[in-house]
């Protein structure tokens, strides 16, 4: 049985990310793979046993509050590094970083990704599409913070911003290392990008999936490429 540990949904809630699990417990049932979703509370304690741990986006307190409960034990360090998927979005991706800063204070992260968050000077809303080496076709996703991420040394990133504005300084998004990836992309990102969904599920697996027809998916992630397309096009007039 697969297991996807949906962290903290009620503090990290805010943009509708708890769909990641949804869509992955989904399209692993479509190739008749076990998969269960299990919800954990920042009052309880983190499962060691997951396959797929995934954080969402959240308000500054709210993601505080998250911070606190995750350090304790340093759970979701250990099962990553024994090789469980990580999933970061948006605030989740930055507590999960070496470090990050409000305008009110500096926090230490939980060291998972090298890469330190800063405040930006403005706020960054609106449609974002990322081209990922890991993909041939365009990432897309609904970005909505005001935050500056750089990365480190021991980071790649998730890919290079074609429209929007990602990590908000080198034309990028997000940062990769392993099986642990932190993104900027809400949407939820992996119903608006179902191979990012099926790359995670063979990630957590560890082997390749069979190929499947999900029409409703495809045909809504290829609706949001085109929308980027034209955003990119009226964008250079």
């Amino acid at each position: 049985m697969l297991q996807i540990i949906r962290i903290h949904n009620e503090l990290l809630g805010t943009y509708g990310d708890r769909g990641n699990a949804d869509v992955l417990q989904f399209r692993a049932g479509l190739r008749d793979i076990k998969a269960k979703v299990i919800d954990v509370s920042y009052l309880d304690p983190l499962p060691k046993s997951g396959d797929i741990y995934l954080l969402g986006g959240a308000e500054d307190a709210a993601q505080l509050l998250s911070l606190t409960a995750l350090r304790k034990g340093s759970i979701l360090a250990h099962a990553a590094n024994k090789g469980a998927v990580v999933l970061a979005i948006c605030a989740g991706f930055q507590i999960i970083g070496t470090n990050y800063s409000t305008r009110d204070q500096e926090n230490a992260g939980l060291g998972l990704l090298d890469v330190t968050t800063t405040p930006g000077d403005r706020r960054l809303v609106g449609d974002i599409a990322v081209q990922s080496p890991l993909f041939t076709v365009p990432m897309t996703g609904f970005e909505n913070h005001s935050s500056v991420t750089t990365l480190g040394q021991d980071v790649q990133e998730f890919g290079t911003v074609i429209t929007g504005n990602g990590n908000g300084v080198a034309g990028i998004d997000g940062a990769i290392s392993n099986n642990i990836f932190g993104t900027y992309l809400h949407g939820p990102v992996l119903a608006r990008n179902p191979e990012f969904a099926d790359l995670l599920l063979e990630r957590a697996l560890g082997e390749a999936l069979p190929t499947v027809i999900d029409e409703l998916a495809d045909h809504y992630a290829h609706w949001r490429r085109n929308v980027a397309r034209r955003n990119v096009a009226k964008s250079s007039i």
